[in-house]
């Protein structure tokens, strides 16, 4: 957390809450996109991007991270720590995978 920061815990568990619940309200992927080119800076947007090709390409199995790397361009660093998350995470990764791939 940031010194700036003035909210109490209860506060920003709320905030975060909010958050949330306000994501949950967006129809089509034009209202997501939308939606975080407003919240996020581009390169926050574009660290999001990076780690969703990386969840998507190790859900296939048959690149490495140094392959992910040389065709990405995306960290080493991030990979692994993508694939930690994948793993051993709270799941949010591969539920939003699983979805994604069903919707085709």
């Amino acid at each position: 957390m940031k010194d700036h920061r003035t909210l109490d815990d209860r506060e920003e568990t709320a905030a975060e809450e909010r958050l949330y619940r306000a994501i949950l309200t967006l129809r089509s992927v034009d209202d997501c996109r939308a939606f975080f080119h407003d919240l996020c800076t581009p390169a926050e947007l574009q660290a999001f991007k990076d780690r969703w090709a990386v969840v998507e390409l190790l859900s296939g199995g048959e690149l490495s991270y140094r392959q992910i790397h040389e065709r990405t361009g995306i960290s080493v660093t991030t990979i692994g720590r993508v694939a930690r998350y994948l793993g051993a995470g709270q799941g949010g990764y591969a539920r939003a995978l699983q979805r994604s791939q069903r919707q085709g």
